[in-house]
């Protein structure tokens, strides 16, 4: 077997373990349904697909404007404390949308946080009526985007660094106005990254259970969790699933149409950085309040809420085991990146030099298992072990076969890798597509093999994108409930499944402790790493 085809033929067989479930969904959708799917067609189906749309389209909408304005303020001018929002805009990716729910029902709610305060500074009075109800759709179309944006905000950030300052110096040649260079050279030079942020954003709001949950609003992502649970009914569970993973399998299909044959790696000669204006007066208040209020409501008045919490429950952190959790959240963490990381990067090399259309294709399809909400992907994982199992007869040895997939950390962390394939594959791509294939062409003509232009040269370019990439699988298993709740090992509690255990008991102030460390270990992620996600010369 040569090189090439062994490379062709290992990143061929992981495009397919990672397809596998989501072939299980959609093979499911031709089994046989209970009643309750007929029923649910007749009655509450659209409600659901009619919810789940507004949210989405809510949500992008919010999440595009509080990242693409805040990363333009950011990147071209400044403003006071404009180096502080540069980083701490990130922070918002510690705060997972169930606790921004818990956040926001603690404050708004009859007699609740903003009540006290209320009391504490005005006197004894029913201030009920006057304190907004932020709850149901509104509610969830606002946690979602506040703990979304900073894909759109990183990414589009990036890519203005990216720029270079001949574009706009031939905007402003050509007589445009700022207003004019913004929306005819600056936005499009940075709609894939703008794009691949919406598009993770998306895929994040059609998956999310916890925050709609939280807020009873019934979503696809409900549907499905009470299709499963309330109605034993996993087809019909199965069937809903496909109608997301075929709306995502369409909006990626027509991102990718969209962008044909177009380059976007910037050619090295003639690079100018940006010269920032310094803004003054109306302008500079203008950018400064808008970054702050984005910053106070998407890391400060949560984190508030459960310190808050914490201190006046002084009782429930006696009740948590914190160092076990600690170190049961920070392994499956640091293992679950590791490969993540590792085998994005071989398949994303493999894909390069094979250049096999088939390949690329699966690739694809493999990458919407991102769409598949948490507790769908557990049950799909559960399901299509336990029919091989059945499959090759494994009557003795079933049982400890099961084992090694369900409720292990094996089968937790392979759960991951589907899950989160998508977001490691894609952010390696996106790096991956500017190095000019006349880069590998030179290394071989140098003598060098394809094993060593990877590791020597493609590596080294992608290290901090690496990192990045490191980062955004770290938050998203530290946040993520469902597959962990589900196939997790007995006993095995992190500050996620911690938290959601005390909130499905309704004790949502000793929800705040494991909350609060899960909040303080994503920040301390996020800070290490500020300098290489928001470098200037990465």
């Amino acid at each position: 077997m040569t090189k090439y085809n062994i490379w062709f033929f290992t990143s061929f067989i992981i495009a397919l373990i990672v397809a596998l479930p989501i072939i299980t969904i959609f093979f499911s959708f031709f089994s046989e349904t209970s009643n309750y799917f007929v029923v649910l067609k007749n009655t509450f189906l659209f409600d659901y697909i009619n919810n789940s749309l507004i949210i989405l389209v809510s949500v992008l909408f919010i999440t595009f404007l509080l990242g693409v304005v805040s990363a333009y303020f950011i990147s071209f001018y400044e403003f006071p404390l404009c180096k502080f929002f540069s980083w701490s805009l990130i922070l918002a990716f510690a705060i997972p949308g169930y606790i921004f729910a818990f956040s926001i029902i603690a404050f708004f709610e009859n007699y609740g946080t903003a009540y006290s305060i209320l009391v504490s500074m005005f006197g004894e009075h029913n201030y009920n009526p006057h304190i907004p109800k932020l709850d149901g759709v509104l509610g969830s179309i606002i946690a979602i985007s506040f703990s979304l944006f900073p894909y759109v905000y990183v990414l589009t950030r990036s890519s203005f660094f990216f720029q270079s300052n001949n574009y706009i110096e031939v905007g402003k040649n050509l007589g445009l106005s700022e207003s004019e260079t913004l929306f005819r050279i600056i936005l499009p030079s940075a709609r894939p990254a703008i794009i691949a942020g919406l598009v993770l954003v998306a895929m994040e709001c059609l998956s999310d259970f916890g925050t709609v949950s939280i807020f009873s609003v019934s979503t696809l992502t409900t549907g499905i969790y009470n299709s499963w649970l309330s109605f034993d009914d996993l087809n019909s569970a199965n069937q809903i699933s496909f109608i997301l993973l075929i709306f995502i399998l369409a909006l990626l299909s027509l991102e990718i149409y969209s962008r044909k044959e177009a380059r976007y790696h910037q050619p090295g000669r003639g690079f100018k950085p940006i010269n920032k204006i310094k803004l003054s007066g109306k302008k500079s208040l203008l950018a400064f309040s808008f970054c702050s209020l984005v910053f106070f409501i998407s890391f400060v008045f949560p984190v508030s809420q459960m310190v808050y919490w914490t201190l006046k429950f002084p009782k429930y952190i006696l009740d948590i085991n914190i160092l076990k959790i600690n170190l049961n959240t920070m392994y499956l963490v640091g293992l679950s990146s590791i490969v993540l990381v590792l085998i994005s990067l071989f398949i994303n090399y493999g894909s390069r030099i094979s250049k096999s259309k088939i390949l690329n294709y699966l690739t694809n399809f493999s990458i919407s298992g991102y769409a598949i909400p948490g507790v769908i992907l557990a049950v799909a994982f559960i399901t299509l072990f336990s029919n091989l199992s059945d499959l090759i007869n494994e009557n003795t040895s079933f049982g400890s076969t099961k084992k090694i997939f369900i409720g292990s950390i094996f089968g937790l962390i392979l759960a991951y890798f589907i899950r989160f394939f998508s977001l490691s594959f894609n952010g390696i791509k996106s790096s991956y597509e500017k190095i000019n294939n006349s880069i590998d062409e030179s290394a071989y003509l140098l003598g060098y093999s394809k094993i060593k232009t990877f590791s020597k040269i493609h590596v080294p370019y992608l290290k901090n994108n690496i990192i990045l990439i490191i980062v955004l699988i770290s938050l998203e298993i530290i946040k993520e409930l469902p597959i962990t709740m589900i196939l997790r090992p007995f006993n095995f509690e992190t500050f996620a499944t911690q938290a959601y255990v005390y909130a499905s008991q309704d004790l949502l102030e000793a929800a705040a402790l494991p909350s609060l460390f899960l909040i303080s270990w994503a920040t301390i992620l996020i800070l290490f790493s500020s300098k290489y996600i928001l470098s200037q010369k990465n």
